[in-house]
């Protein structure tokens, strides 16, 4: 089965988040700046005297499809570059994803997302796991 991963993360976790990524095996993400909040509900700031809220805050918005084997190991990595312990880390979603088809070759479900050196490749490459 194939998983989406949906992570929304601090802005200035992104590098940290795109470099766990990619030492686990994951090749292929695409990033998205987007604006929201959840619990927090926001910030306060202040600027000349005066107070104001700031209620959708930037964030960034990494989008990761994999073989569902490889998730938990995903969501580790991303987890662990984007903890800073403080209100607005950030959320993870996991979604199941019917089918996944390269356009250039055809090839569908999990042979459309292998690319070389990625996280299923290096997984094949290990005898017993």
């Amino acid at each position: 089965m194939i998983k989406k991963i949906e992570a929304f993360i601090r802005e200035e976790a992104l590098d940290a988040v795109k470099e766990a990524l990619q030492s686990i095996g994951i090749v292929g993400m695409n990033v998205y700046e987007v604006r929201g909040h959840g619990r927090q509900g926001g910030i306060e700031l202040s600027w000349r005297g005066t107070s104001y809220n700031m209620d959708l805050l930037p964030k960034m918005q990494v989008n990761v499809v994999l073989s569902d084997h490889n998730v938990e190991k995903a969501v580790e990595a991303i987890t662990n570059a984007a903890r800073t312990g403080k209100e607005g880390d950030g959320l993870i979603f996991i979604y199941p994803v019917d089918n996944v088809i390269r356009i250039r070759t055809g090839e569908r479900g999990r042979e459309a997302l292998m690319y070389p050196d990625d996280i299923d490749i290096r997984r094949e490459e290990k005898p017993g796991k």
